[in-house]
């Protein structure tokens, strides 16, 4: 058996006979790179792995090969959750300008990545100016996913739209013409925009060695639903059985998948919209309608899939696929809103250019299955989204669901302890406060997490805290309690049996926010940016 000196002597040999040898694995990256793709208004149900019919080959591959988290929370809305996410602080610590933080793209950069941002940008500031060296897409909240101005692109009707105030920039350009942004290629579609960007940037900087973050912030599935024909006549008839029937249906596979356990999960009543009544009431052309609307949506999503399958496709054919750590999530739960046009042809199909769809409370409710409410409440529909974090160097693939209560606030500490970052990096923000949330590290070995505090939820009129499996919630004054370790859809108010519970949970959130704001809770929300 050889000793300690000569196996030292018999490495030192094989360096030297062998130098390339060495240099290859001396070289090898040990920090990953990091691809953090969001979704815009998808509910909780939509993708197959998390129970819904619509067809999301890439994303299920994903979640096969890493961690699905049951448990995952935004803000209920969409530009509290891009602060939260990209700087690690609660929205209401910062602002719309994501000021006294830091970014992702701030920390990064200077622990060597380079950083990329495509998509959406729910704030006023261009991403170039807060630690990300390319940017392309639009900043603002909506837009008419084929064309994002107010004139017709060439061989095309003129756009439906919303006066929004979007403007569209790539990397420093800003000028006043991005307000009214008109493709010129008559294949342009948002989705895929936003992809074709992000493989440029890949193939420009692919011998590059530095890793790379890439956060794809696609605007599907929000408002407008905008497809091409050829994906929505993959749906055709999907929908025809109406909107209990599809939800029963992905009940059934959510309880099959594991994800959902009927005995502390039971599928509350549908909450049926005031303007779109109950299926059965419908005429036969207005069925035929509501349900060519959730043909569009999903449509949408299965884009969305596809666009996801060329990253992942690009990155493999680089070798970087292997050491990329990915994340996939929501922003938000369903969209039950139908918002006003400011243009619109009421004449032209459904998903097309001129048109500006939305599907409305009743399919807001099937995509969100089985928790109730939706986007902008603090109640489960609203802030709960899908978590898949894959990562082949990094993670093996845990069949169960990790059922711990996670959040956006989660992410940014996660990145922080994979590329050994420091935090916070080159933001040149004053009063920038420490990290809210905790790494998902332990998660990903099925451990559990380091968390101490509750989590916190405000949006408007709507507010929650949860801690442990309690959850203390409102939409307006009035609290209720709910123990989700036996009832997460929210169906049994508790309150009344354990006020002692609710009021000093009470106590924590008002301690909470007076922490975040440095101001006590009156009673009545800070107004909000509009969604538009």
């Amino acid at each position: 058996m050889m000793n300690k000196s000569k196996i030292l002597a018999l490495l030192g040999v094989l360096v030297l006979i062998s130098p390339a040898l060495y240099s290859q694995v001396s070289k090898t990256p040990t920090k990953p790179n990091i691809l953090i793709i969001l979704a815009d208004d998808m509910g909780y149900s939509d993708i197959g792995c998390y129970g819904g019919e619509i067809h999301t080959p890439n994303i299920d591959r994903l979640a096969a090969g890493g961690v699905k988290f049951s448990q995952m929370y935004n803000t209920a809305k969409c530009f509290p959750t891009r602060a939260s996410l990209l700087t690690g602080a609660y929205y209401q610590r910062t602002n719309a300008d994501f000021g006294n933080t830091a970014t992702i793209g701030e920390a990064l950069r200077p622990a060597g990545y380079n950083t990329f941002w495509s998509g959406k940008q729910h704030a006023k500031f261009n991403p170039t100016t807060r630690g990300f060296d390319r940017y392309y897409g639009m900043i603002g909240g909506c837009e008419n996913h084929f064309n994002p101005g107010f004139e017709a692109a060439p061989g095309q009707a003129v756009p439906a739209y919303k006066v929004a105030g979007n403007r569209w920039a790539l990397d420093e350009t800003n000028t006043p013409e991005n307000n009214n942004y008109i493709p010129q290629d008559s294949k342009f579609y948002d989705t895929d925009a936003f992809t074709d960007r992000a493989l440029t940037w890949l193939d420009e900087y692919k011998n590059d060695k530095k890793p790379f973050l890439l956060y794809m912030a696609y605007t599907a599935p929000h408002w407008p639903l905008h497809a091409w024909p050829e994906d929505i006549a993959k749906y055709k008839g999907v929908y025809d059985g109406g909107y209990e029937a599809v939800r029963q249906a992905r009940y059934k596979r959510q309880v099959q998948l594991g994800l959902i356990d009927p005995k502390t999960s039971p599928l509350p009543p549908m909450e049926i919209g005031e303007t779109k009544p109950k299926w059965e009431s419908l005429s036969p052309d207005e069925r035929k309608l509501e349900a060519t609307r959730m043909e569009v949506y999903a449509a949408m999503v299965d884009r969305l899939d596809q666009n996801i399958g060329r990253l992942l496709k690009h990155l493999e054919e680089q070798g970087k696929l292997q050491n990329t750590l990915v994340f996939f999530l929501s922003d938000n739960g369903a969209c039950a809103v139908d918002p006003k046009v400011d243009h619109e042809d009421v004449n032209a199909p459904m998903g097309s250019v001129a048109s500006y769809p939305s599907y409305g409370q009743n399919w807001a409710t099937v995509s969100d299955t089985p928790l109730r409410k939706w986007k902008t409440t603090s109640h489960e529909g609203g802030i709960s989204t899908p978590l898949i974090v894959n990562w082949p160097a990094g993670i093996q693939a845990r069949a169960e669901w990790n059922q711990e209560p996670v959040h956006l606030i989660d992410i940014m500490p996660t990145v922080l302890a994979v590329s050994g970052a420091k935090f916070p990096g080159e933001s040149k923000e004053s009063n920038i406060h420490a990290l809210d949330g905790v790494s998902l590290l332990p998660a990903f070995k099925g451990d559990k997490l380091a968390r101490k505090s509750p989590l916190f939820y405000q949006y408007a009129k709507s507010a929650a805290i949860r801690d442990g499996h309690w959850k203390l919630v409102r939409l307006g004054p009035t609290w209720e309690l709910y123990n989700l370790a036996t009832d997460r859809t929210e169906t049994k108010d508790l309150i009344s049996q354990q006020p002692d519970i609710a009021k000093k949970m009470e106590v924590r959130w008002l301690a909470w926010w007076k922490d975040c704001t440095g101001s006590e809770w009156t009673g009545k929300a800070p107004k909000e940016p509009k969604d538009e």
